[in-house]
């Protein structure tokens, strides 16, 4: 990832889409925060998430897309997802990262595992981290890239940073459009 990449026009604001949000999980500011916790009173819905506590963006993302996560707690899962992954069910087909149709970042205070079709890279941890980790979507490139921050502040060209990328297979599911997800634990 180079400063192109990270640029004004690249920069997504992403809002949660409710009717996905698993009912352990809460939605606030404007369904941009998510956090993990109480029973939540959410109707039904077949967008809904019924087994594992995640949920998906309202944007599809295509083009070029960068934004930025900051996780607290036990940790997070941080990713990117198409729209038709399953959403019933306890098999790998519906937990992000464990099929061919999602990509998850594990962040936690000891540890960084990226996961793709059950497929996983550990990621040493940084010596110095932050809670804030950047996610880079270039879609016409076939690539998804998480970024480990590490200082407080946001990624910019002249700052230092760990990487990972892994990359998309667009091919076998260009008819969607990918949403970026969260899901707690």
């Amino acid at each position: 990832m180079n400063g192109e990449c990270r640029q004004e026009r690249d920069t997504c604001e992403l809002t949660l889409e409710p009717n996905t949000a698993h009912k352990l999980l809460t939605l606030s500011e404007e369904n941009r925060k998510i956090t993990w916790g109480k029973e939540q009173p959410y109707p039904d819905h077949p967008a809904r998430f019924e087994c594992y506590p995640q949920v998906l963006c309202r944007e599809g993302l295509t083009g070029h897309c960068y934004w930025e996560v900051e996780w607290s707690g036990f940790g997070a899962y941080i990713g990117v997802a198409y729209k038709g992954i399953c959403r019933k069910g306890k098999e790998n087909d519906s937990i992000l990262g464990h099929n061919c149709k999602s990509w998850t970042m594990r962040c936690a205070e000891d540890h960084f595992i990226a996961r793709h079709s059950d497929k996983t890279i550990t990621i040493p941890v940084p010596s110095v981290y932050s809670y804030r980790v950047g996610v880079y979507l270039d879609w016409p490139a076939g690539t998804l890239s998480f970024y480990i921050h590490s200082t407080l502040n946001s990624l910019r060209p002249s700052t230092q940073h760990l990487g990972f990328g892994m990359v998309i297979p667009l091919s076998q599911f260009a008819d969607e459009i990918p949403r970026f997800f969260l899901l707690g634990f």
